[in-house]
């Protein structure tokens, strides 16, 4: 079953499971929470929330690096138990190398919830990391012939992670791609065969460092503009972590524009635009890689 809501259909919300963890960036996590939780179905409707958002931790409280307090809905125990019915996985960054070094959650939280996708592809799942998150995604080789970004004073750390967790396996290697605001891939929309005329396409195999060959559309409008011809599970399961989007946020900033971007792709362009209307905040959109279709 897909998350994406179906035109004229009533839509449970999407469920997001966010990862918060000791010494955390408190705006990776607050940033992406506030555009989520106001996204709406139907932009007239107040009460039509797109998302139902819940936190876990290592305990009932989890203190940030800047020492900001949050209150978990559960801890990574309770979550293993319930983690297939979550859609979106939120993962904050901060304390990388603390967690990577002892092998600390989220580590095997984000590592279950692949799996999840890799066994059962008829289910749509998203994983979105923000900052430093995306070296937790490295670590547990989520990367792996995929395009991600980071925070940039951690593009080498990153490079580092992807390829000790790759083996130096050349045809997994992860492409870190400097100066977006973020990265997504797999997000399953149809560039078409004739890319001079798709809407979707703004550059294609841009020749500065850090970038990437190949199509690529930046940013989004979602399913606006897109066909409506579903995905076939089949391909999906082909794809690599059977078709799980991965997006990829740089600074603590870019989470709010990836989390903008989840909202066009998941609900629709119409909600992420009032979104950004009511936040006052100009949404900067960031790189989808070549894709197929929803």
């Amino acid at each position: 079953m897909s998350a994406i809501r179906e035109e004229g259909a009533d839509a449970e919300p999407i469920r997001v499971l966010f990862t918060l963890h000791n010494n955390m960036n408190a705006l990776d996590f607050v940033g992406p929470l506030e555009v989520l939780g106001m996204a709406l179905n139907d932009v007239n409707d107040n009460e039509d929330k797109a998302f139902d958002c819940e936190f876990v931790g290592p305990g009932e409280n989890v203190m940030s690096a800047s020492g900001t307090s949050f209150r978990s809905h559960m801890t990574y125990k309770d979550a293993y138990k319930q983690l297939k019915d979550f859609d979106v996985l939120v993962v904050s960054g901060g304390n990388w190398e603390h967690v990577t070094k002892n092998k600390e959650e989220p580590l095997g939280l984000i590592r279950a919830f692949a799996d999840l996708q890799e066994h059962n592809a008829q289910k749509e799942r998203t994983i979105l990391s923000v900052d430093t998150g995306s070296l937790f995604l490295a670590a547990e080789g989520i990367l792996q012939g995929l395009s991600a970004t980071t925070h940039p004073s951690n593009y080498i750390n990153l490079e580092i992670l992807a390829q000790e967790s790759a083996q130096k396996d050349l045809d997994t290697r992860t492409e870190v791609v400097e100066g977006e605001r973020y990265v997504v891939n797999q997000g399953r929309f149809d560039l078409g065969d004739n890319l001079e005329d798709n809407p979707y396409v703004f550059r294609k195999n841009p020749a500065r460092k850090g970038s990437i060959g190949g199509p690529v559309r930046k940013g989004s409008e979602a399913r606006k503009m897109s066909n409506a011809r579903r995905e076939s599970i089949v391909r999906r399961s082909t794809m690599r972590l059977g078709g799980m989007r991965v997006v990829t946020a740089a600074g603590s900033t870019c989470g709010i524009d990836a989390a903008m971007y989840l909202v066009s792709a998941l609900v629709s362009f119409e909600s992420a635009q009032h979104i950004s209307d009511k936040m006052q905040y100009e949404w900067k959109k960031g790189l989808v890689v070549d894709s197929i279709d929803v």
